[in-house]
């Protein structure tokens, strides 16, 4: 061999020694990179999987909560409605009573409302038509009770039940459906009570 050629030899000698060299720490930093590669992929997953179970939970969460509110409110709903029924119940029982029973409970409501002083008392035209002879007289006799005076008006007025009472041009209304609705929220607490403690 010559001088040329071990030259040549030797240079091919390093160059492979240097590729094998330069090879072997490529293969070893790829396989650094690949082991963190791995390791991130691992953890991504982890802490993906994690956060869709966060999410899934609240989710969850959101939903239950939604539906004990729309239950809630159901249920409110129902209670309500079951109380305004009654109260209606109660309006149509008052609307359809026995004419004794009804006018004395209205001969009590004008001892309770009548002022003292001079006016009139209005009914509609169902309650003058099957009014009692006697009544006008009641109506008077319960208006002294309270030191004033009533007359009973020729003119029926738009009501269903009860009595619009008038002095100097001011009414009173005391008909069944304005008292109700002027108690309805203490009626409707009351009944509540009762039914639903």
């Amino acid at each position: 061999m010559t001088g040329l050629e071990k030259i040549v030899s030797q240079i091919l000698d390093d160059a492979n020694k240097e590729a094998e060299t330069i090879l072997a720490k490529a293969a070893a930093q790829s396989d650094a990179i690949l082991k963190k590669a791995q390791e991130d992929c691992g953890k991504m997953e982890e802490d993906c999987s994690r956060r869709s179970e966060e999410t899934k939970k609240a989710y969850m969460e959101r939903i239950h909560s939604s539906a004990q509110l729309k239950k809630r409110q159901a249920i409110l709903l129902a209670k309500q409605q079951v109380i305004s029924d009654m109260l209606d119940k109660a309006y149509d029982r008052l609307l359809n009573m026995e004419d004794s029973q009804y006018f004395s409970l209205v001969e009590k409501m004008v001892d309770r409302f009548a002022l003292a002083k001079s006016g009139e008392i209005c009914f509609s035209n169902k309650d003058l038509g099957r009014m009692p002879a006697d009544f006008e007289e009641k109506i008077r006799k319960a208006a002294a009770r309270r030191g004033g005076e009533l007359s009973l008006s020729k003119k029926s007025c738009p009501i269903d039940g009860g009595f619009i009472l008038v002095y100097g041009g001011v009414e009173e209304n005391c008909s069944f459906k304005a008292l109700l609705n002027a108690q309805r929220d203490e009626l409707s607490d009351r009944i509540h009570s009762l039914l639903f403690p």
